[in-house]
C-alpha cells in the first residue's frame, strides 16, 4: 500500500500530533488539505492545460465505525484553526441534501458578503460527518448530483425554481465526509460514479491505530505561523499557480499513466479514478500556496502524487469489494488436500499429518500420481514412518528419503538428515504457512510467460495496480 508524503507546513504539523492521537495521520492529513483548499480557493486557482482550474479538494475518509473518521476531523481543526483566522467558524456548514439547498447557501453567502470590504464571498466547507443520511436523501433530487459536479468544476450554479433566480458565480465550495465502506458501496454506485458525480470526491481507507496508554494527553500547540502567512499571502489578491519547468517530465508521466491505469481496470473501478491527474495537480497547487509559491515543483507534484495515488488505490479497493461478483467455492480435490497438507508441514508430511485430515486411506494416497511415499528408518526406536513428499520436488523429496534407501527408480537422491545441506533445516523451519498454490490446480501452477519488454517499476507508478 502506497504512503502518501506528508509534505509542507501542514504535513509537519500533522506529524508532531500524530503520536498523541487515536486515529490514522492519514484522515488528519486528508482533512486538512480540504479545509486549505476551501480557505484559499476563493482567490486561487491552478492553470491546466492553458485554463485557470479550482484548487477545491474534495474527500471522504472510508472507515468503519469507530476508526477515527471524527477524532482525524477535530485534529485537522486543532492543525488550522488558528491559522484561518475566523473562516471555519463562518464558512462551515452541513446538511445540504439537495441542489436548490446548495445554490441557496452559496447565494445567500455571495448577498451577505457583497457590500463588506473584501467583497462577495462563495468560500464554502461542507462536513458531513454522517454522509449516508446525505445521500439517502439526494437519492430524490436528480439536480443534485448536476449541481455537485458543477460546483467541483468552479462552474456557474443558478437556482431557477425560486420567486428570485439565484446565480453563484466561481464558487467555492469543498465537500468532505465521512462514510463507511459499506455504505461507500450501497450508495456511490458506478452508475452515479459513470456520470462524473462521485469521482470528484478523494476517498481514503483509514487504517487501525493502536490505543493511547493515557487519553487525557491533550494535542500539543502548533506553530501555526508559517501558515498564517501562506493564507494571507494567497487571499491577498487573485493568484494562478502553474507547473515550474522541472515538475513538467513527472506531470507527463501521471498523465500518462492515469490513461493507461483507467484503460485496464474494469469499468466499475475505472470510472472512479478518471481525474486522477487533476485531483494530481490540484493537491500540487494546495501544497504550493501553503510555501507562498505561484510554481509547482517536483518535490511538491510529487508529493501530491503520493497522495493521490494512495486515493487510487483506495478507490479499487472499495469497488473491489462492491462489484466482485460472488465465486461459489468448489470441494478441494484429494490431490488438492493431500498436496496442502504436505506444503503445510515443510514440503513432508507423516500418515499423522495427513490422513485424519483428508478423509482418505493411505492406499488411497498412494495411488495419486504426483505424491512420493517412502518410509523413514532413520528412528532408532518405534515403527518406521511413512513419509509423503511431492513429486518433482527434489529438495524436499531429498529431506524425505531414509539414510538406508537407496535411490529410487524415478532418480530421487536418498540422503539421510544429517548429510542434507545446512539451508534444508531452515527451509524446513521457514515453510509453515499453506500457500496459496496448494489450493489451486495442478495445471494453474504453471508460471505465466514474462512479458518480452517489461518496464521498469519505477518509470510506472501505478503498476501495482495493474
Amino acid at each position: 500500500m502506497s504512503t502518501p508524503v506528508l509534505y509542507g507546513p501542514i504535513g509537519r504539523a500533522v506529524r508532531k500530533i500524530s503520536p498523541f492521537l487515536e486515529a490514522d495521520a492519514l484522515g488528519v492529513y486528508v482533512a486538512a488539505l480540504s479545509m486549505w483548499s476551501a480557505a484559499i480557493g476563493g482567490t486561487v486557482k491552478v492553470s491546466s492545460r492553458g485554463s485557470a482550474r479550482p484548487v477545491l479538494l474534495w474527500s471522504a475518509l472510508v472507515a468503519g465505525t469507530g476508526r477515527g473518521k471524527g477524532t482525524a476531523l477535530r485534529a485537522a481543526l486543532h492543525v488550522l484553526d488558528a491559522s484561518l483566522g475566523r473562516f471555519l467558524a463562518t464558512h462551515t456548514t452541513s446538511g445540504i441534501t439537495s441542489g436548490a439547498s446548495m445554490v441557496n447557501h452559496l447565494w445567500e453567502q455571495q448577498e451577505a458578503t457583497a457590500e463588506t470590504e473584501h467583497g462577495r464571498d462563495v468560500r464554502a466547507l461542507v462536513v458531513e460527518e454522517e454522509w449516508s443520511e446525505v445521500l439517502r436523501r439526494v437519492k430524490r433530487d436528480a439536480s443534485f448530483t448536476t449541481k455537485l459536479r458543477a460546483a467541483w468544476d468552479g462552474a456557474t450554479l443558478r437556482n431557477t425554481t425560486k420567486e428570485e433566480a439565484q446565480e453563484v458565480r466561481d464558487p467555492a465550495m469543498v465537500l468532505h465526509c465521512h462514510v463507511t465502506p459499506s455504505d461507500w458501496s450501497k450508495y456511490v454506485g458506478e452508475s452515479e460514479a459513470a456520470g462524473g458525480s462521485y469521482n470528484r470526491i478523494l476517498p481514503f481507507l483509514l487504517g487501525s491505530v493502536p490505543m493511547l496508554d493515557d487519553d487525557r494527553v491533550s494535542l500539543p500547540n502548533v506553530d501555526g505561523r508559517d501558515l498564517s502567512d501562506a493564507y494571507a499571502w494567497a487571499t491577498a489578491r487573485p493568484r494562478v499557480i502553474t507547473l515550474a519547468e522541472d515538475a513538467r517530465p513527472l506531470w507527463r508521466i501521471v498523465r500518462r499513466y492515469a490513461r493507461v491505469l483507467g484503460e485496464a481496470l474494469p469499468e466499475g473501478q475505472a470510472v472512479f479514478i478518471e481525474r486522477t491527474a487533476e485531483q494530481t495537480l490540484r493537491v500540487a497547487a494546495c501544497l504550493a500556496a501553503s510555501e507562498c509559491s505561484e510554481t509547482i515543483t517536483d518535490e511538491m507534484l510529487s508529493a501530491a502524487f503520493t497522495l493521490v495515488r494512495r486515493s487510487v488505490q483506495d478507490a479499487v479497493r472499495i469497488t473491489k469489494g462492491a462489484t466482485a461478483p460472488k465465486v461459489k467455492r468448489q470441494p478441494l480435490s484429494l490431490a488438492d488436500k493431500v498436496r496442502a497438507r504436505i506444503e503445510l508441514h515443510g514440503g513432508r508430511a507423516t500418515s499423522s499429518q495427513i490422513l485424519p485430515y483428508v478423509g482418505a486411506s493411505a492406499a488411497e494416497v498412494r495411488e495419486l500420481p504426483e505424491i512420493v511415499v517412502t518410509v523413514d528408518r532413520s528412528g532408532k526406536t518405534g515403527r518406521p514412518a511413512t513419509v509423503f513428499t511431492l513429486r518433482g520436488d527434489d529438495s524436499r523429496h531429498a529431506q524425505a528419503q531414509p539414510a538406508s534407501a537407496e535411490r529410487d527408480q524415478n532418480g530421487s537422491d536418498s540422503r539421510s538428515p544429517v548429510s542434507r545441506p545446512a539451508n534444508s533445516q531452515r527451509d524446513q523451519n521457514r515453510a509453515t504457512v499453506v500457500q496459496m498454490d496448494a489450493y489451486r490446480p495442478a495445471h494453474a501452477l504453471t508460471p505465466a510467460p514474462k512479458p518480452k519488454h517489461p518496464e521498469p517499476l519505477a518509470a510506472n507508478p501505478f503498476r501495482a495496480l495493474l
